[in-house]
């Protein structure tokens, strides 16, 4: 096919692919303990990264790694200083992840048309450091998650009964928190920081439309998700189309037909 005859797409479907396994994997446990609205809160502190990646010479993907995790410890902290209000913590988070961005953004107006592929996503701008460090950030994700599936799904249904069977919750839970802050990080470059959180729910909860069992919710939200990657990337190459808004439009028509399908 001729979209694979060109090395920018090669590599834009191999990250997408990465991408397209990890972020309904998380999304779908971060679903189960509704939160959400946590992902939205991190993307936007990876715009603070990007920013300061851009301006200091870092590289922008690492950078809002880096930033994601602050964010997702201080995240943690705050849950458990206003416990009764643990939801302000993410909109505190959100809101000086933005107002950060702006400050470094402003401070490196030059690099106003490099940022915007990290908004919106590009899959033109993906390098080989690109995908090797999505590779990487991917395969330490996916194996945590192997290694603490049934303590992730315990928590996620039953915190207090967890705790009380002596697992490490707190421990377990920043930790989770940090690999959602990593997702987040990997998926900016093709999905953007504006849609990246839609690509970690909207396939999760059209899986949940379909079917009722944990494993079979993550098999068919990874399923959906690697569909919306592939007809994002192609609608992106041969209708010159936007590949972030073309994944999460792609994600949200899925949803839709499972809705009609179910009624």
């Amino acid at each position: 096919m001729e979209i694979f005859q060109y090395e920018f797409m090669q590599r834009a479907f191999l990250a997408g692919l990465v991408v397209g396994i990890i972020c309904p994997a998380v999304g779908l446990f971060v679903t189960l303990r509704r939160m959400s609205m946590i992902s939205d809160a991190l993307s936007h502190v990876c715009l603070s990264g990007v920013a300061a990646g851009l301006l200091t010479g870092v590289h922008p993907v690492l950078a809002a790694s880096a930033f994601a995790v602050g964010g997702a410890l201080l995240i943690e902290k705050l849950r458990s200083t206003f416990r009764t209000y643990s939801e302000l913590s993410i909109a505190v988070i959100l809101s000086v992840g933005v107002a950060l961005g702006a400050i470094l953004l402003g401070l490196g107006n030059g690099y106003n048309a490099n940022f915007m592929s990290y908004l919106f996503g590009s899959i033109v701008a993906i390098t080989n450091n690109d995908l090797k460090i999505i590779t990487l950030i991917g395969l330490l994700i996916m194996t945590l998650i192997l290694l603490l599936q049934k303590e992730l799904f315990f928590i996620a249904f039953d915190e207090e009964g967890a705790a009380v069977s002596g697992l490490p919750v707190k421990a377990i839970t920043v930790g989770f928190t940090v690999l959602t802050a990593l997702t987040i990080a990997m998926a900016i470059r093709i999905v953007g920081l504006l849609m990246v959180s839609s690509l970690m729910i909207l396939p999760v909860v059209t899986a949940m439309r379909v079917v009722k069992s944990f494993r079979g919710a993550l098999v068919t939200a990874v399923i959906m998700a690697e569909v919306a990657v592939a007809v994002g990337l192609f609608a992106s190459f041969y209708l010159n189309l936007a590949p972030g808004g073309t994944i999460v439009m792609t994600s949200v028509l899925l949803l839709l037909v499972t809705l009609a399908y179910k009624r």
